[in-house]
């Protein structure tokens, strides 16, 4: 049976796996697109102003850095082996009627195994200029993901299999009908969650994998609220997209990440670039335990750091 990996980005944490009854095969056909409102609602303008808010909050504390990490920001063969671990291998929250923390018990390695097709999709209020700049810095992290993990991933029209939906406040109706479509055996507790998103979830992650004997990802859907301002926004591409790739966790130890909740960076860091290229190692295989990966993993931490353990 599929199984959905639901986590989420930014201050909120992550959200754990949920039991799917099917695959939630995307859909061929794109919906119409419906006109765009003459004016966004109060409220879209209400959150608006609030993420923009917070954005130079954030800014201001020097966090939502752009630099990936450097001479303040060490870190060891050791301690990038234990973040990837902890990262790769553990749920930090499980799904209910509302969040509660996982049962700490690992799971198996999951990633993708086919080519990884992304089609960014918009909600109706969302201008044409937002949507050329996030189509735009989609595509471009794109071709960076797959250098970087010598993996197939790449923009897509046509059957995509990554779908990164940005939708407003103002676009409920549109993204319920999308969730839908793409994910028709999502459970109750998941749409609950994505249907009514607290304030301070910015982005979340499902990411749906084939729970058999290879248990590889097969699909994923991003949804990042289009109130972001640009910074917020890249940050929510940046993450979700990553985790969508198999880094699931966030974990308070990890540093220089963005699989942290701290917010002090909002994109993928020297130490995420590493994590990402043990992940896709064909010494690691999909489906191995923690025990079985954790001396390949330190292994490939002293080489990717010329450190010793």
């Amino acid at each position: 049976m599929p199984r959905s990996l639901l986590t989420s980005a930014l201050f909120a944490g992550a959200l754990s796996a949920c039991t799917l009854t099917s695959e939630g095969t995307s859909p061929q056909a794109t919906p119409a697109a419906l006109p765009l409102p003459a004016a966004p609602s109060q409220q879209s303008v209400a959150i608006g102003k609030y993420y923009s808010n917070l954005q130079a909050d954030l800014l201001v504390q020097g966090l939502l850095r752009k630099d990936g990490g450097g001479p303040d920001t060490p870190y060891t063969a050791d301690m990038l082996a234990r973040n990837f671990e902890r990262i790769a291998f553990y749920d930090e929250h499980a799904v209910g009627t509302r969040l509660q923390s996982a049962d700490g018990e690992a799971r198996q390695l999951v990633r993708w195994q086919d080519p990884v097709r992304i089609k960014v999709e918009f909600g109706p209020s969302v201008s044409r200029d937002q949507r050329e700049a996030d189509s735009q810095f989609v595509s471009a992290f794109a071709d960076r993901l797959s250098k970087l993990t010598n993996h197939p991933i790449r923009p897509a029209i046509v059957r995509p299999n990554f779908h990164v939906f940005v939708f407003g406040e103002d676009d409920r109706a549109t993204m319920q009908t999308r969730i839908n479509e793409v994910l028709p055996g999502l459970s109750s507790a998941s749409r609950a969650i994505i249907q009514n998103l607290p304030r301070d979830m910015h982005c979340l992650i499902l990411a749906n994998s084939a729970d058999d004997a290879v248990p590889q990802i097969k699909s994923a859907v991003a949804i990042v609220r289009a109130e972001h301002p640009d910074l917020l926004r890249q940050t929510c591409f940046h993450e979700e997209i990553a985790q969508g790739l198999g880094l699931l966790n966030d974990s308070r130890y990890a540093r220089p990440s963005i699989f942290n909740d701290d917010d002090e960076f909002a994109y993928l860091t020297s130490h995420d670039e590493k994590l990402l290229q043990m992940l896709y190692d064909p010494r690691l295989k999909i489906g191995m335990t923690a025990d079985e990966a954790r001396p390949i993993v330190k292994t490939m931490a002293r080489a990717l750091t010329a450190q010793a353990l």
